[in-house]
């Protein structure tokens, strides 16, 4: 049974449409990649699989229940882990307090909060050090790590990831998709929105969105 999936999906911004009955199942211990050209839907996509956004019509589904009966704060804080393009970490923060302060939000009891965050940390990579800079004081590959750690501080069944090797060299590009690998190899989803062929490649599925053409207007008929 898909632990996430997309039942004819259709979604406008206004009159125009830009995503038109998507269907798609998701299972956990693999890796998807969400291809398509600029203006696909690739990151509306991404928005509705993590209840940011709402369908125009058609339903997406959690362990088989919709989530439009899920309270969507429980969703993205306990369910789904969601590692943005900008990264959206706290600057004046540590990469450590930032890990920390997702717990607390998502509400995570009977833990060592601080020992966790580290363990993350170093698990995708930061050491000590790393872990207690300041995020504006680390490169973008390791605010990606940090991001990832983030997302994993709730021990989410599903991992979505916006372009999450669009800024990053060859090499650190490697090293995130091995992250990424690794998660679905113990059992998490990974779902990945990328432009990159090689990124693509290293995915167990890809999918590919097409640009929805707009809908022509009915042409008023004329009485003479």
């Amino acid at each position: 049974m898909s632990v996430l999936s997309l039942n004819n999906i259709c979604f406008s911004y206004g009159n125009a449409p830009v995503l038109r009955d998507v269907s798609y199942e998701f299972e956990k211990g693999r890796m998807y990649c969400i291809v398509g050209k600029s203006g696909a839907g690739k990151t509306t996509l991404l928005s509705l699989l993590s209840g940011l956004a709402s369908p125009s019509s058609g339903s997406i589904c959690y362990n088989g229940e919709d989530i439009k009966s899920i309270d969507k704060y429980k969703f993205r804080s306990k369910y789904i882990g969601v590692i943005f393009q900008s990264y959206n970490l706290i600057t004046k923060f540590t990469a450590l307090e930032n890990v920390i302060l997702s717990m607390d939000i998502a509400g995570v009891k009977g833990v060592d909060k601080k020992a966790r965050a580290q363990e993350l940390l170093m698990n995708v990579g930061l050491d000590e050090d790393e872990a207690n800079r300041r995020v504006l004081h680390l490169s973008g590959g390791q605010q990606q790590r940090v991001a990832i750690a983030r997302a994993l501080s709730y021990n989410p069944d599903i991992i979505l990831a916006d372009e999450p090797t669009g800024n990053l060299d060859t090499d650190t590009q490697k090293d995130i998709m091995e992250i990424f690998r690794s998660l679905s190899k113990a059992g998490k989803c990974v779902i990945l929105v990328s432009h990159s062929p090689e990124v693509a490649s290293m995915c167990d599925e890809c999918f590919e969105l097409k640009k929805t053409a707009p809908v022509p207007k009915k042409r008023k008929s004329t009485i003479f």
